[in-house]
C-alpha cells in the first residue's frame, strides 16, 4: 500500500476532528474524501500531506512511518512524493505562470524552465506561460496549480476542493486532467463536497464529525484489485456509527455528497 493510516486521530481539547480512522490506499487508486464543512476531511488531508501530525495513531507512506521522521525528512517527503492542489490557488501574483510552476523546483535547488513549460503544456497552458495570474481565468490558474503539483513527478496528488472556485466548463477540464493522471498511474486523493467530482473517483469515503460513516466503490475493477492485494475496508474504531473493527465493511452510502450539499450533515 502506498498510504496506510492506522487508528489516527486529531484531537483539539474535547473536539475529535478525526476520530480513530484506519484506511489504506494502494498506488494508482483515486480516492475521494467527502463530507460537509467541519467533517474533518481537510484535517485528514493535512495529516496525509505531512502538513500536520496525528494526536494518536500512525501515518505511513511507502512503508515509512511519518512520526519517525524529523523535520528535514518530512520536508523531503513533501517535495519528492506529494503534489498539492488547493481550492485557493496560492499563486505568486508578480510571477508568470511558468515562474509559478518553477517555484516548486526551487525546493530541489534545480530550476529548469523547459520542464516547467512541459508541465504547462500537459495542462494545455503552454501558450499562457508568460502571463501573470491576474491575466488568467480561474480555470487557467487552477491548471497552473496542477502543473506546479506535477513538476516534481509526485507519486501522490492531494487536492483540496480543486474545483470549488470553478465554473462548470473549467471543472470538466480539471477533472479530465485528473482522469489522465489516474490513467497514467498517479495516486490521487481529492477532498470534495461535489457529487460530480466524487463520482469520478474509484472509491469514496465519507466523514461526519471526524468519524467514517460510509464507503463506496465507483470502479468495480479497482475494488477487485484492491481486495486481491489484501486491501481492507476503511473503518473508525472508536464509534459504533463508523465501520466495525476486524475489517467489517462500513455502511455503504447511495449518494454521499448529496447529503453534504444539502446540509444534512453538520
Amino acid at each position: 500500500m502506498l498510504l496506510e493510516l492506522d487508528h489516527i486521530s486529531k484531537i483539539y481539547g474535547d473536539l475529535h476532528a478525526v476520530d480513530d480512522l484506519t484506511l489504506t490506499v494502494p498506488a494508482g487508486q483515486w480516492l475521494a474524501i467527502v463530507g460537509s464543512s467541519g467533517s474533518g476531511k481537510t484535517t485528514l488531508m493535512n495529516m496525509i500531506g505531512c502538513m500536520d501530525t496525528p494526536s494518536k495513531g500512525s501515518v505511513s507512506l511507502e512503508g515509512r512511518r511519518l512520526e519517525d521522521l524529523n523535520a528535514s525528512q518530512l520536508a523531503d517527503v513533501r517535495k519528492n512524493m506529494i503534489g498539492l492542489v488547493f481550492q485557493k490557488f496560492y499563486l505568486v501574483p508578480h510571477l508568470t505562470a511558468v515562474e509559478n510552476v518553477m517555484v516548486a523546483q526551487y525546493y530541489h535547488s534545480v530550476v529548469d524552465q523547459r520542464q516547467a513549460l512541459e508541465a504547462l503544456d500537459r495542462v494545455g497552458l503552454k501558450d499562457r506561460a508568460h502571463h501573470l495570474p491576474g491575466q488568467l481565468s480561474g480555470g487557467e490558474q487552477q491548471r497552473v496549480c496542477i502543473a506546479r503539483a506535477l513538476i516534481n513527478c509526485p507519486k501522490l496528488i492531494l487536492a483540496d476542493e480543486p474545483t470549488g472556485n470553478l465554473d462548470e466548463k473549467n471543472e470538466r477540464i480539471v477533472l479530465d486532467l485528473f482522469r489522465q493522471l489516474h490513467e497514467q498511474g498517479t495516486t490521487i486523493i481529492v477532498v470534495t463536497h461535489d457529487a460530480l467530482v466524487a463520482s469520478c473517483a474509484d472509491r469514496e469515503i465519507m466523514l461526519n464529525h471526524g468519524v467514517l460513516v460510509g464507503e463506496q466503490w465507483n470502479n468495480e475493477t479497482a475494488r477487485e484489485a484492491y481486495e486481491a492485494a489484501g486491501g481492507k475496508p476503511a473503518f473508525t474504531g472508536s464509534t459504533a456509527e463508523g465501520a466495525q473493527r476486524d475489517g467489517d465493511a462500513p455502511v455503504a452510502f447511495a449518494n454521499p455528497t448529496k447529503a453534504a450539499k444539502t446540509g444534512d450533515l453538520e
